[in-house]
């Protein structure tokens, strides 16, 4: 799921440029992913741990590489520092504030959920733009396809823990995945190699 990056970076390397490409999602997902590899140290649960090692990574490759290539560094760089603000805010909060133990898992986890289930909601702002368009080129059917199975993975996972953290904020990507597999029947238009990069779970 995290790998659909590629797809841009490939893009900005070829074209040496970073134009067509959007920032915030990588940025947006490198915050989801390091929110979560905190929930899986606190937790000691190594597939959550590996998974957003991964995922960070790979972010943070993106990011990188999208600093080289933008024109626009000044937006990046205040956004980018923003997000390690909220960053440091939140480790603060949940390391000192809040005392080490189940509070400090739950209140992480709900936040993590949280934050995950509206990146998960975020496509569906365009929903309009597509039904008024009747034109499904701006979606792309691999990562909607990638996002329905790795949603149902990691609900699955959840229900099979009994962690409602890691169940409910990816039950939303099944639901949102099916929609846009609808959009794809309905308007007959399926573009399996749309370079789309929105959606990041867990």
């Amino acid at each position: 799921m995290f790998t659909s990056g590629l797809t841009d970076l490939k893009k900005m390397k070829a074209t040496q440029s970073a134009d067509n490409v959007q920032f915030l999602p990588f940025l947006t997902t490198c915050l989801n992913n390091l929110g979560w590899l905190y929930y899986g140290l606190l937790k000691g649960d190594g597939t959550v741990i590996s998974v957003n090692i991964i995922g960070a990574f790979l972010q943070t490759l993106y990011i990188i590489t999208y600093c080289h290539y933008t024109k626009d560094k000044r937006r990046v760089f205040s956004q980018t520092v923003a997000m390690v603000i909220v960053l440091c805010v939140g480790w603060v909060y949940f390391s000192m504030v809040i005392p080490p133990g189940e509070s400090q898992l739950s209140q992480l986890g709900l936040a993590c959920s949280v934050f995950t289930i509206s990146m998960y909601l975020s496509p569906l702002a365009d929903l309009l733009d597509i039904m008024r368009s009747k034109s499904v080129e701006r979606l792309s059917f691999s990562l909607t396809v990638a996002t329905f199975f790795t949603s149902t993975s990691w609900t699955l996972y959840g229900l099979q823990l009994n962690d409602y953290y890691i169940m409910v904020p990816n039950t939303p990507g099944i639901f949102t995945s099916l929609i846009r597999f609808v959009l794809f029947w309905w308007f007959g238009a399926v573009i399996p190699n749309k370079p789309s990069y929105k959606l990041i779970q867990i």
